[in-house]
């Protein structure tokens, strides 16, 4: 079992159960001279991540690629995943767990989604959640539908800054549905040309999406944003978070002007795999919440005065007739789901601010060392655990040294905007050291 989750309350009251006053109580009966008579001869204890990167980095003798710093973010990042989450995920009642139909029978999985939904609302300052989407694309899209079933316009404003696969996924869901999907540029300093967007805007435009960070790793200023929007016919605007650990540290979206919040919850506790799984989120305010896609979860008491909960709100296809649901396809994944409860429960505000803390610094270090070998930042925009960078040779020649290195690098920022060619995106989260920035900064440093 690599999770053993007795606190010293646990003890306390296992002791107190069994009638002993101390663990050494439960010795007496062991002669002392059978007894260890020293410490055993062992390293001081570690940090659980620093313990498990130990015991994989010997175990495949460094020739396996998940055993290199990873740079490489562009939505999908190495956040560490704690032991205790696994743990409780295998346990057989939330194994096996599906659709809450019957809240008599399905108390705990009520109960979770109740959890999620509370804390995703809290971080993203906002008034209710729903239960999980698939993806942060999806989530996109949904928030799309959903903004026009509010404001009834047929025209999305999005900023080109938006993850490329959320916006190309936005474009497949709406296609045959009459929609107008406008793109807005980005300024030098990475953020969304507020100028370009102000022009773009008219009386059917029902949503405008930008990213918050972008995929640049740029954070939008949303009260900018959100101003420029004032009008006789506002659109909702809605924030894109690909990189949801930055909530831990920025003003909660719904506090600078968003209307609802979008995006990808996959860094709470759930691992890179192979592409999947991730995990959709929408939050937004109470007025708009009949419109949310899936389904909302609530607290009661029974006749008996005892707590419990209940779906509040389901809005699919499943629950009501069909034509009347807000979606045909969403769905609430619950075990990923889970697993962000359990990451959001066991980090706390405290674990889960210093976490961002410690991603920021991670990302302003490894900024200041490549600046230090002549890579500058792409742009100005402040970011938060991710950042872009000019190369003078090929990207992918670069990914070349890195590995090379035994080191994962960035994402080749051309491929989805032609006009960064050189881009290179770049993320730093805990799980790369000092010694691994510095490295990489050497490798980029001399390219040429």
């Amino acid at each position: 079992m690599r999770y053993l989750p007795a606190s010293e309350e646990d003890i306390r009251q296992m002791l107190g159960a069994i009638g002993a006053s101390s663990v050494e109580d439960l010795l007496a009966s062991i002669p002392k001279e059978a007894r260890l008579q020293a410490p055993l001869d062992l390293p001081e204890a570690v940090a659980e991540p620093v313990l498990r990167e130990r015991y994989v980095t010997r175990s495949v003798r460094n020739s396996s690629p998940t055993c290199r710093p990873c740079f490489l973010g562009a939505g999908a990042y190495d956040h560490y995943s704690p032991a205790p989450i696994d743990q409780l995920l295998l346990r057989a009642e939330f194994f096996t767990a599906y659709t809450p139909y019957q809240p008599e029978m399905a108390q705990g999985t009520l109960q979770a989604i109740f959890e999620f939904q509370t804390m995703m609302a809290d971080l993203t300052g906002m008034d209710v959640s729903n239960a999980s989407l698939y993806d942060g694309a999806s989530a996109t899209a949904e928030a799309a539908l959903m903004a026009h079933r509010i404001h009834k316009g047929k025209t999305v404003l999005v900023a080109r800054s938006i993850h490329p696969a959320y916006r190309e996924v936005l474009r497949t869901y709406t296609k045959h549905l009459g929609f107008k999907i406008q793109e807005v540029p980005f300024g030098p300093d990475g953020r969304v040309d507020l100028g370009a967007l102000k022009a773009a805007l008219s009386p059917d435009v029902c949503l405008v999406l930008v990213g918050d960070p972008n995929f640049f790793g740029v954070v939008e200023d949303l009260q900018a944003v959100a101003a420029s929007l004032e009008g006789a016919k506002r659109p909702l605007l809605g924030a894109v978070v690909s990189e949801v650990l930055s909530l831990a540290m920025l003003e909660p979206p719904g506090a600078r002007g968003a209307d609802l919040v979008c995006g990808e919850a996959r860094s709470f506790g759930l691992s890179l795999g192979f592409g999947g799984p991730y995990l959709g989120f929408i939050t937004t305010k109470q007025a708009h919440m009949r419109q949310l896609p899936g389904r909302l979860c609530g607290e009661t008491v029974d006749q008996e005065g005892r707590r419990g909960f209940v779906l509040t709100l389901t809005t699919r296809e499943q629950h009501i007739r069909r034509e009347k649901a807000t979606s045909n396809i969403c769905t609430n994944e619950g075990l990923c789901m889970l697993a962000a409860t359990i990451y959001l429960a066991s980090m706390g505000r405290k674990g889960l601010s210093d976490l961002a803390v410690q991603n920021l610094s991670k990302a302003e270090y490894l900024k200041g060392a490549l600046k230090a070998k002549g890579i500058g930042p792409l742009f100005t925009g402040p970011t938060f655990n991710e950042f872009a960078v000019k190369l003078p040779v090929d990207p992918a020649k670069a990914n070349e040294a890195a590995f090379k290195s035994d080191l994962l690098g960035g994402y080749d920022l051309s491929k989805d905007y032609p006009e960064l060619a050189g881009g290179y995106l770049l993320a730093a989260t805990e799980r790369v050291s000092k010694l691994a920035c510095d490295r990489l900064a050497a490798v980029l440093g001399g390219l040429s």
